[in-house]
This record gives structure tokens, sequence and C-alpha cells, in this order.
């Protein structure tokens, strides 16, 4: 268990802050404590298939690349994106500047709350959509030789000979939007929806600009087979995971400090299960694992689309992503079980 030391000794460090904050603050050291270990557990439970569709990514990746996604990567998502992007979108949308949100979130930390969430739609509309086109490009790929759901994934794989199957289908739904999305919303879900399925599109085609001209697809199947292009797909991949992280913590605690300890624990915990999923060849033990994932992506997508109109209780989404995962396993146990010659 090489992989977990690191993640367990930064879990050691963020409870001890975590329990020196809560002494010195009205909540107490061991609330503290508690509920940066719920949070953990949280970003655990709402980012395990986000590691598997890492580790997914992260094979095919040079040591290089790698090694840079497992340092400069996880400061990104650590501080970038559950310290440093909530504070950004916050002094934004209240128009004041980084240091008075900074004061905003550690002096009131209901009002920081509550403009955080008032633009929950729109951080949904752009993570929701790009996690559509994760879900929908692996579903439509027709390089893909396992299916899970045999009959239907054929069918799906089928409709795919229109090339840009999933980029209509995302469109449709972000159009879609103007029926049911509030009328003070509509354009700014809009706009965030357009720009979720702008940048996927940017990131595939930087990947495109790493094409082996002679080999073609067979050497880059997709965006996340160049090194450069993996590791710009896998971060926005982080960041669209953590958009729902960073808001459901608020419904658990108001404490910054306390959320940012809690969600970089489990954030390290998602980057050792990515790097233990690749070392271990866990991906080719449980062929239906990543497939599972990405069902489990698709269902998230789901959740932050609607969360655009209506909020969805983080238990719900985390036991629906656990759900598809714990069902892939068993579908990879039972295929083991009855090709025992197919795994050897």
């Amino acid at each position: 268990m090489k992989e977990f030391r690191f993640s367990f000794f930064v879990t050691f460090v963020c409870l001890a802050l975590a329990a020196w904050w809560g002494a010195q603050s009205p909540m107490g050291l061991w609330t503290a404590l508690w509920l940066a270990f719920v949070l953990a557990v949280l970003e655990v439970s709402l980012s395990f298939d986000n590691a598997v569709v890492n580790a997914g990514v992260l094979r095919d990746m040079s040591a290089f690349w790698r090694q840079l996604f497992l340092t400069v990567g996880i400061l990104i998502a650590v501080f970038g994106m559950r310290l440093v992007f909530p504070i950004v979108i916050v002094a934004v949308s209240a128009n004041i500047g980084a240091y008075e949100t900074m004061q905003l979130a550690l002096q009131s930390p209901d009002r920081y709350s509550a403009v955080l969430t008032s633009v929950y739609p729109v951080i949904s509309a752009f993570g929701g959509t790009f996690l559509l086109l994760v879900f929908l490009n692996f579903l439509f790929d027709q390089n893909k030789e396992t299916h899970w759901l045999g009959p239907l994934e054929r069918r799906l794989v089928r409709a795919a000979k229109f090339d840009e199957i999933s980029v209509f289908i995302a469109l449709l739904v972000v159009f879609s939007t103007r029926w049911w999305v509030p009328e003070v919303d509509q354009m700014r879900v809009f706009v965030a929806g357009i720009a979720g399925i702008v940048l996927y599109l940017a990131v595939d085609a930087v990947g495109a600009l790493f094409e082996n001209e002679a080999e073609g697809e067979a050497v880059v199947k997709t965006v996340q087979r160049s090194g450069f292009a993996s590791f710009l797909y896998l971060e926005v991949l982080d960041a669209s995971f953590s958009f729902d992280g960073v808001i459901g913590a608020f419904a658990i605690t108001k404490d910054v400090v306390i959320i940012m300890l809690g969600l970089a624990i489990g954030a390290m915990f998602v980057r050792s299960m990515t790097v233990y999923l690749v070392n271990r060849g866990t991906l080719n033990q449980y062929i239906y694992l990543e497939h599972g994932a990405h069902y489990a992506i698709g269902a998230l997508a789901g959740v932050m689309i609607l969360g655009t109109v209506v909020h969805v209780s983080e238990v719900f989404t985390g036991l629906v992503g656990v759900a598809f995962i714990a069902a892939s396993v068993w579908s990879s146990l039972r295929h083991n079980k009855r090709y025992p010659q197919r795994t050897a």
C-alpha cells in the first residue's frame, strides 16, 4: 500500500491543522476533526469514479507527464479548485477583491456560502456539460471492444457513424434549458453550457495537434493519449468533479478552513487510488470497472445539469456513483469466473 503513504501523511497534517483551528474557534476541537473526516469521505465517495477514469488515462501517459500530474496536478486540485476557485467565483459574483473575499469567507461564512450557492446553476451547467461529453464520447467510442451492457452499447456504437453525435446531444441538452431553467438564470446557464462544450472541444483539439499523421487514431484514439493534452484533460476533469464537492461541503459546514482541509484529504486519497489502480493493473483485472466509472460520470453529469433548477443531495449523488462502480466490479468478477483463461 505504498501508494497511500503520502496520503496518510497529508491526512495527519490536515487533521492536526483542523484540530488546531477548531480549538481556536467556537466549534471546538472534536467537532472540527469530525467535520474534516466527513468532508474527506464525501470527497472520496463523489470522486472514486474520477479516480478510475484518471487511471484509464494515466496508464497511457509517459512517466514525465504522469509524475507531473501527481505533483503539480495535486497542487492545482487541492489549492486551486478547493480554495482559489471558490474565492474567485465569489469575488467576481460579489464584485469585490480577492482579499476582501478571503475576509468574507473567514468572518462572514454564511454570506460567502450564499454568494457561492447563488452561482451554482452556472457552475453546474459548465461542469455538467463537460462531464456529459466525457460520458457520451466513451459511450459512442467506435474503438471500444468491450461492452458492459452488450446489445445496448453495440447499438449505440453503431449510432456513432455520425461523428459529432456526442456534441449534437450535448447541444440539445444546453438548448433545452430555455424551457425548464428559471428565466433569471436562462442566459447564464446557456452560456455556461456552451462554454463547457467549447472547452471539451478545445482540449480535444490540443490532442489532435499531437496526433501521429502516419498512424492516425491508432496512436491517439482521443485527447487522452498525448502528454500535455492528457494533463490538461485530467485537470479539467478534476475541476468538473470538484465543483459539486465544494458546493456540497457548505451543506455540512460553513467554515472554509475545515472545508479546504477535509476536501484536501479526500483529493489526496483520490490521487492515491488513481496511482494504485495504474500500478496494480486493476483496470485489466476488472474489465467493466472503467465502464462503471463512466456511467457514474454520466449520472453525475445528469445530476449537475438538474442542479441548475433543483438541489440534489450529495448523499444521493455519491450513492449512485458507488452503485455503478460496485455493479461493474460484480460484473467483472462474474466475467472472470466464466472466462478464467482471459484473465490469466
